[in-house]
């Protein structure tokens, strides 16, 4: 039996994992056998995490998080969660193998993943074009035409953004009306730079390298067109990865974790959560990060608490399974 199990391997399970081992309670990290890494994986360059003023690659950025969590003594399982039981003072984790693991305490830190429109060439182009964050890649298409596709607030948002960098911002909705709140209505509709293409849904992402432009098609008339841009950002919304807690964990309205406030304590005692998977609004690598350090604290003052025949015997299970950690 362990002290802590993160379930996520994303900048909020790593996080938590860095300061859990620090802590001496020797956490077990179970990332996914095919997602490990989270979305910063399907990434190229990030500028805007703390630490690297010239930037930062996706895939390495997670690669060395995991090597800090590994240098404290965190033991990384690349394998699927495929069910758990968080209910009792022992939580129960068990792996598409059929693998159990056990632990006093379980951070929850699965993440979200951001819709895709389900074209051909959308995962080939994602980094060389398309993307699913303004915020994070907008700075990358300075004096250049894009588009954005979606019709609700975060769409608006995204578009509204994106003319700080964009000489001429598309918005493509397949309906003739926005969703979008009356407010950020306004906003974009008040910006020059923004441009509505009405009725009308992307049927493929045009480029070899890098996007060229893309194909549309007229909802009404089902005529097609292409338009030429050079980046497409994707935002028709987002799902927290909360499948595995469905009928254990409250959520709340947003489909997200409910935690207690600014804490990540979730109703069960013992389960705590962190990252994307408990924020609708900012989802960053850096509030992720910030999310899995609150994480590990708590479920550090927790443990603290705990019998300490219960933290004894998690001691021993876990010494005998680990070799000590590197200091």
């Amino acid at each position: 039996m362990r002290q802590i199990i993160v379930i996520g391997s994303g900048p909020a399970g790593y996080t938590a994992a860095i300061y859990a081992a620090r802590a001496n309670l020797r956490p077990l990290l179970i990332a996914s056998s095919v997602e490990a890494g989270g979305e910063l994986m399907n990434t190229t360059e990030v500028e805007n995490f703390p630490g690297f003023p010239e930037g930062v690659m996706g895939a390495d950025l997670m690669d060395k998080m995991q090597q800090q969590a590994e240098k404290f003594g965190t033991e990384v399982l690349f394998e699927d969660v495929e069910s758990v039981d968080l209910s009792g003072d022992v939580k129960t984790v068990t792996l598409a193998s059929g693998e159990q693991h056990q632990a006093l305490a379980v951070i929850v830190a699965t993440g979200s993943a951001y819709r895709k429109l389900g074209l051909a060439d959308e995962d080939r182009l994602s980094g060389r074009g398309v993307s699913w964050c303004a915020t994070c890649d907008g700075a990358f298409f300075r004096q250049r035409t894009i588009a954005v596709v979606g019709g609700g607030d975060s769409a608006m948002e995204e578009a509204t953004f994106l003319t700080r960098f964009a000489d001429k911002v598309y918005v493509i909705h397949r309906r003739g009306s926005l969703r979008a709140s009356k407010v950020m209505q306004a906003r974009a509709f008040a910006n020059e730079k923004i441009e509505f293409v009405w009725n009308a849904e992307v049927v493929s992402i045009n480029g070899e390298d890098s996007v060229t432009g893309v194909t549309l098609a007229d909802t009404v008339t089902g005529e097609r067109r292409d338009l030429d841009v050079q980046g497409l950002f994707v935002a028709v919304g987002n799902d927290p990865r909360v499948h595995l807690v469905h009928g254990q964990l409250d959520l709340t309205d947003d489909g997200t974790i409910a935690v207690d406030g600014r804490s990540s304590k979730t109703n069960i005692e013992g389960v705590f959560a962190a990252g994307d998977v408990i924020d609708p609004s900012y989802r960053q690598a850096v509030t992720a990060a910030a999310s899995g350090t609150v994480a590990a604290l708590d479920a550090e003052h927790y443990l603290a608490n705990l019998p300490k025949d219960l933290l004894e015997h998690a001691a021993v299970a876990t010494s005998s399974e680990l070799t000590p950690a590197t200091v």
